[in-house]
């Protein structure tokens, strides 16, 4: 009929449970797999994930290379050992070096794969937040509030480490936030176009502490055959 809009939801007709018939009983409903979908959307939306990289998966991630291979491998195996290592000191991950392999691809894939079992992850884009964070020293309300929340998240995913100009109060606001992470051994999920001893150049007390908390899973690439836009 005209005016009628369409349900998202072929299924349930977005009533978020599928009733079955069953001759001689009650029917029986269960829930819509819709439900998990818009549950995981809306944990995506809270992360700070923007919605458009909710697909990002290790299905979809193409293993076009050794290096790729290494890091669905290694991501895989962290996500598999995560239960067990998440209170230690090394229970972060590292995916560092040349732009253009993937790396913010397999992070969002890892980021997809905690959120749908309800292990909250928050989404830190360096450059955005860093800066937010300058522009707002004098508001000391603001920059503790905003600070905390990457601080004392479940899991942090910090996308794109140092990318663009770095200054002393980049430095100093990275390692309020990497040093309560590490004493308080809270895992992190990094990625950075830089490799290990170029993060140690910037500042070796944050590039040393991100080593040895992803000390067991670390992929770095160097060199632009692992660049796959120049394929």
């Amino acid at each position: 009929m005209k005016g009628m809009s369409q349900c998202k939801c072929e299924l349930c007709n977005d009533t978020g449970f599928i009733i079955k018939r069953q001759e001689n009983s009650q029917p029986l409903m269960t829930p819509c797999k819709c439900l998990e979908i818009e549950k995981v959307k809306r944990l995506w939306n809270n992360s700070g994930i923007n919605i458009d990289n909710f697909n990002k998966n290790f299905s979809n991630f193409e293993e076009w290379s050794m290096k790729s291979k290494e890091m669905k491998a290694k991501a895989t195996d962290y996500y598999k050992s995560f239960n067990e290592i998440r209170g230690e000191r090394r229970n972060s991950i590292l995916f560092c070096g040349n732009p253009g392999s993937g790396k913010t691809h397999i992070a969002l894939a890892l980021a997809n794969n905690f959120l749908k079992k309800n292990i909250k992850v928050i989404y830190m884009s360096y450059r955005d937040v860093i800066t937010s964070l300058k522009q707002n020293m004098l508001d000391e309300e603001f920059y503790k509030k905003t600070l905390s929340r990457y601080q004392t998240c479940e899991i942090l995913l910090l996308d794109d480490l140092y990318k663009g100009k770095v200054n002393e109060t980049d430095v100093n606001i990275m390692f309020e936030l990497v040093n309560y992470r590490y004493l308080n051994h809270l895992p992190i999920i990094v990625s950075t176009e830089f490799t290990i001893e170029k993060l140690l150049s910037f500042d070796e007390a944050i590039g040393s502490r991100i080593y040895e908390m992803a000390k067991d899973f670390i992929v770095e690439i160097e060199g632009t055959k692992n660049n796959y836009r120049l394929k």
